[in-house]
């Protein structure tokens, strides 16, 4: 990969790479925009099969959650890392604490958080030497397990779609297509069956759907069955690429709104969504829970006010309906839109750094309420 050339085309500030002979680290942090404020982002450790791969994901998701953050309405940036290494067998104390000390060495441009591959007890590890870190232990003024404000974000997203469609945002008697039941499908399908929607799920893992359908009372469907149910809402919790030219013509569903990361193949299957009639929640828009809650961390962890700030999914999705319908455009490039018209905004504002309240890192800024850059 030519390495300037694809970062300058992403629009990317830094990319650093880190290495430890002795812990066997072997780490890309890429930094992509910081206007808004520094970047925030997961860890990922996965095997990738060579370092372009692994460079191309970091790239990928850094510019993801720079745009994740700006609909949002926080005052992050995006950034990513990547630890290339198997999760199950590579991991130690001194593999994350050699990160922790790089890390640290940006200053206050990168702070990172879990991701696929990592848990909180990795970021326990990092604690150790750097402050540069979110989703840690609660003792440590951590919000620990972000899933149930991505389940509650997405509930909160779901509610907007079907306030556009229907004239209504009330869940009971909806049916609702669960594609995933982990750790924040789970949550999701148990929020719907509290409010009385009926809910069909699908897992490849077995054992996940037995737990949905004896202690939420949902119904199991095949995985590839899922695309053919009759219900209001699919919500794709957990692969990616799943609207494609596969399963669109297939879906019998007025909304489509998950959790799940890059859920359309491409923006083409978002538009064509929209041609047969059915809503579409820009993913990143609505999974930003997460984010959302590990965010308020760097002002003092206070439940109450993440599950407040969470909630304002509702109207973040209602907006990029409004940019779609003024500007006559697809849902998913309005998001963007949205995305992009705010970073513009305050970049040219060019607000010196500014910080309301100390907290624990120095010289962080606040996720959300206070100029940033």
């Amino acid at each position: 990969m030519k390495l300037f050339e694809e970062a300058g085309r992403m629009g990317h500030e830094q990319v650093v790479f880190f290495q430890c002979e002795t812990s066997g680290l072997r780490a890309i942090v890429a930094i992509h925009n910081t206007i808004l404020g520094p970047a925030l982002g997961g860890l990922r450790m996965w095997p990738y099969a060579s370092e372009d791969e692994a460079l191309r994901d970091v790239l990928r998701l850094s510019r993801g959650m720079t745009y994740k953050a700006a609909v949002a309405g926080l005052n992050l940036g995006g950034g990513k890392a990547v630890i290339m290494g198997n999760p199950e067998t590579d991991k130690s104390e001194a593999l994350f604490r050699s990160f922790g000390r790089f890390i640290g060495s940006l200053g206050h441009r990168y702070i990172t958080a879990e991701d696929v591959g990592t848990t909180v007890n990795d970021m326990e590890y990092i604690y150790q030497e750097t402050d540069r870190v979110v989703g840690v232990h609660p003792v440590h003024g951590g919000s620990d397990d972000p899933s149930p404000f991505t389940a509650f974000g997405t509930l909160c997203g779901i509610r907007a779609c079907l306030n556009r469609k229907y004239g209504e945002a009330t869940v009971r008697n909806r049916s609702f297509s669960v594609q995933g039941v982990g750790s924040v499908g789970f949550h999701l399908v148990k929020l719907l069956r509290e409010e009385g929607a009926k809910v069909f799920v699908c897992d490849i893992n077995q054992d996940r759907v037995s737990r949905a359908v004896d202690e939420l009372g949902a119904e199991a469907v095949g995985m590839d069955d899922i695309y053919d149910v009759e219900a209001n809402v699919f919500a794709p919790c957990a692969l990616g690429g799943v609207i494609n030219e596969n399963t669109v013509p297939r879906l019998k569903v007025d909304i489509v709104a998950g959790s799940s990361n890059n859920q359309l193949e491409s923006g083409e299957w978002g538009t064509a969504l929209e041609e047969r009639g059915i809503v579409y929640a820009p993913d990143y828009a609505v999974n930003a829970g997460g984010l959302m809650n590990v965010a308020i961390e760097l002002q003092g962890y206070n439940r109450k006010r993440a599950t407040q700030l969470v909630s304002t999914i509702y109207t973040n999705i209602d907006m990029i309906f409004r940019i779609a319908e003024r500007d006559g455009i697809p849902s998913w490039r309005a998001a963007d839109r949205l995305a992009e018209e705010r970073i513009a905004a305050i970049g040219h504002i060019k607000k010196p750094f500014t910080r309301r309240n100390k907290d624990r890192l120095s010289g962080r800024s606040p996720s959300a309420g206070t100029a940033s850059h």
